[in-house]
């Protein structure tokens, strides 16, 4: 990930404390034996309003009679459940919202996919997965009753890329990221798959716009916190703290018009990263697309010719350009390519051609 977005609080936040409290204090007291009832939601008077409407209401929609059922369902599977086994899922909650330490693959967070639940607790999990796949979804979250507390998504989208203007996609640097003047948004990402983890399917923590490309294309469900080894590291959406990825470009010879992609070595850093840019080529096929861009017509060849047109029209000698690129590529590293245009005609550079 090249670069981290800011967190920004809003409104729609509250669906996921709507979810915290429907878990403690309602999933994981179940086992007390008390009747499903919207009194259970005493605690949060929001909450019980919209479970009351949901749950009785004659003008009901379907789909928020259907959430009132699953969570339903999910109370009286609960109640069966030990103590110890509460206390499990519990841990796995925790884990599964604690973006910040699972990116870090902090042990002090034990992640739970649905395949960890299934073993123990099958009819537990698929009723988890038909609740938390659904809970994103705007036949939920768009109706009245829930929509009054918690906001409008759309909102969130302007509030979010008024705070974040940098109009590209952080995961690759490449595509555009719809802002404030657009009338339509991109799509959230579930950074950890719903199709793959309970308990954090509406945790904005979790969830990051991102270009077509990389939702999309190229990430899909792949997990960033998991591959065929086990637990990994991976870049947090939300860090902090920023970094700056280190591309190194090598070109084997200098026939740059007969160049294909497995021509080219590209050297990601910093060391200090090596675990998280290796999750993040992985996960969102940077390396095939970022050399693809280096072979593309209209890309890597128009870099070179852009360069050696500076060279003839104005006289600038290839360290002069590369100097001002160099300045340009540390005030603005996504303008153009800039981020990889400059490592591209530095190995340009290195072969003779520039």
């Amino acid at each position: 990930m090249l670069f981290p977005y800011t967190y920004v609080p809003h409104q729609m936040e509250k669906m996921q404390t709507f979810i915290d409290f429907i878990f403690h204090e309602v999933w994981c007291k179940a086992p007390i034996g008390l009747a499903f009832h919207p009194d259970l939601f005493e605690g949060n008077p929001d909450l019980k309003e919209v479970m009351s409407e949901f749950g009785f209401s004659a003008l009901a929609a379907e789909r928020g009679k259907a959430f009132y059922r699953d969570v339903k369902a999910i109370y009286e599977l609960f109640a069966r459940l030990s103590p110890q086994e509460i206390d499990q899922f519990k841990q796995w909650y925790q884990g599964n919202n604690d973006l910040e330490k699972v990116c870090a693959n902090d042990p002090a967070a034990p992640l739970a996919r649905y395949a960890d639940i299934a073993p123990a607790h099958q009819d537990l999990g698929g009723q988890l997965a038909s609740f938390f796949k659904g809970l994103y979804s705007q036949s939920l979250l768009g109706l009245a009753a829930l929509r009054a507390k918690i906001g409008d998504i759309d909102d969130h989208y302007q509030a979010f890329v008024a705070a974040n203007k940098m109009g590209k996609c952080p995961f690759c640097g490449i595509g555009d990221i719809k802002g404030e003047h657009h009338s339509k948004r991109e799509a959230y990402d579930h950074y950890l798959p719903k199709a793959l983890y309970p308990f954090n399917s509406i945790n904005f923590r979790n969830l990051a716009p991102a270009c077509h490309e990389c939702n999309s294309t190229y990430k899909l469900s792949k997990d960033p916190a998991h591959n065929a080894r086990g637990r990994r590291k991976a870049f947090n959406p939300y860090a902090a703290t920023g970094h700056a990825i280190q591309i190194q470009v090598t070109l084997p010879h200098a026939d740059i018009a007969g160049l294909k992609p497995a021509d080219i070595r590209m050297q990601f850093g910093p060391a200090a990263l090596a675990d998280e840019i290796e999750t993040w080529k992985d996960v969102y096929g940077i390396e095939e697309r970022y050399k693809a861009k280096c072979c593309a017509e209209n890309d890597g060849r128009y870099w070179l010719e852009q360069a050696r047109g500076e060279w003839n029209e104005h006289g600038y000698d290839p360290a002069e350009f590369l100097t001002t690129l160099a300045r340009q590529t540390q005030s603005r590293p996504y303008a153009d390519c800039n981020f990889l245009k400059k490592p591209f005609l530095d190995a340009c550079r290195q072969v003779g051609v520039l």
